[in-house]
């Protein structure tokens, strides 16, 4: 399994680590893209990170998961990546697996991705989450579509993206492992 982590300036820094972080212990293949024209990120609180491939360099026909972390404004860029839009469109219409936590699942309303589903998002975008039951809930698992609330929920989340994943041992050992 390859989950696909996009990374715009202005991302909420634990939820896209943490979400890495624990796919990585979990034996899932991680890529960080950057969405801009260098490797370097900087997030939401000013933390430099360096991403492991620009989008331009890569192909994703290896892609299971699509990942979207939130964050302002990188919530923003993400959505205005016009290949980051097909590349979600694309992946959705395979019916691959596609994650989204905070803000970023209004991209997926936004693109009726979230129609007829269930979802969570950081409160306040509940309206952009169109067609979708709004949950509340720290995380959602509808089909391929799993959402989350914000980076107080990001724990919960990577390890439901994991189980999905792998399967339901391993997100256990993991979650384990690291004293949640």
């Amino acid at each position: 399994m390859k989950l696909y982590a996009f990374l715009a300036d202005g991302f909420e820094t634990v939820e896209a680590l943490g979400v890495v972080d624990i796919m990585r212990r979990g034996g899932v293949e991680v890529c960080t893209v950057s969405i801009s024209d260098r490797l370097e990120v900087v997030t939401s609180h000013n933390i430099t990170v360096l991403a492991d491939k620009l989008f331009a360099d890569c192909d994703f026909s290896d892609a299971d998961v699509i990942f979207l972390p939130g964050g302002m404004p990188g919530t923003k860029k993400l959505e205005a990546h016009e290949g980051l839009c097909r590349l979600i469109d694309k992946a959705f219409a395979e019916g691959k697996y596609i994650a989204a936590i905070c803000a970023a699942p209004s991209i997926l309303g936004h693109r009726g991705i979230l129609k007829g589903k269930r979802a969570t998002c950081y409160p306040g975008y509940e309206e952009d989450l169109d067609g979708a039951m709004a949950t509340g809930g720290g995380f959602c698992v509808d089909g391929k579509i799993i959402t989350g609330k914000g980076m107080g929920k990001t724990i919960d989340f990577a390890l439901a993206i994991l189980k999905l994943l792998t399967d339901k041992e391993n997100a256990a050992e993991i979650k384990s492992k690291i004293q949640y």
